[in-house]
């Protein structure tokens, strides 16, 4: 596809469930954020490990009041959020992470459920089953099948199969499979096959990919010190 909005335009209605990649701002498919927002579509479910920031990642479909329910671990980043929130317009499932993460693999895995100690006696088990294993009380979390899914990788190839770069492949691997349609934005589209065991998601997940446009990447928090007069770092800085 030549656009991200094309391509988004022909997935998306109100009400679905879409989850997202990345982690913070790294690994953010945000042509096609960017693409859903301008789509105008309502009443949206955001599966994804945070909401972004203020205006940047999935933070602009906060913005234009196009989220109903979020499924993140984190949420902290993010005022538009908290004040949606706050004020009665949002809901939250907060999921631990490591469980959000394996719910996202059991939907691409074909798994419905899972048993894990992991939010045992605390607010995460309010309402779920729970049963001892080998002495320990464990809860069921259902797996999570997203009717759309969007991921950012580094390079694709022809056949959808995806590389990702480094920390960008965070949450992306098990948010490609959990979709039952998935697009991806990718760095570029090598001209032959990539090399089988390089593919970290195999093309058979992904229906459509689209190269990224050339935007700087973002940087959700930029830390820097004093440097000395010889270059090197102020140690009591």
């Amino acid at each position: 596809m030549t656009t991200a909005r094309d391509l988004v335009a022909r997935h998306v209605f109100d009400g679905m469930t879409i989850a997202v990649g990345g982690f913070g701002l790294c690994g953010n498919p945000f042509d096609l954020i960017d693409a859903v927002r301008d789509s105008g579509v309502t009443d949206l479910t955001i599966v994804s490990n945070n909401m972004g920031t203020d205006g940047k990642g999935l933070g602009v479909l906060l913005e234009a009041q196009q989220v109903r329910k979020v499924v993140a671990s984190y949420v902290g980043e993010n005022r538009q959020f908290a004040q949606q929130y706050l004020d009665g317009h949002l809901e939250i499932e907060f999921t631990p992470q490591g469980t959000l993460a394996e719910r996202l693999r059991a939907g691409g895995a074909g798994i419905p459920a899972f048993y894990t100690p992991t939010g045992a006696h605390t607010t995460v088990a309010d309402g779920k089953p729970t049963m001892e294993i080998g002495g320990r009380t464990v809860i069921l979390e259902h797996a999570i099948v997203a009717d759309l899914s969007l991921v950012r990788a580094h390079q694709a190839d022809a056949a959808g199969n995806l590389i990702y770069r480094r920390t960008a492949r965070n949450f992306n691997p098990v948010v490609a499979t959990a979709g039952r349609v998935t697009l991806a934005e990718v760095d570029r589209v090598v001209e032959d096959f990539l090399d089988p065991d390089l593919v970290q998601t195999p093309g058979i997940y992904v229906e459509e990919v689209i190269v990224a446009s050339g935007r700087a990447p973002e940087i959700e928090q930029r830390t820097t010190r004093p440097r000395r007069a010889d270059g090197g770092a102020d140690a009591d800085a």
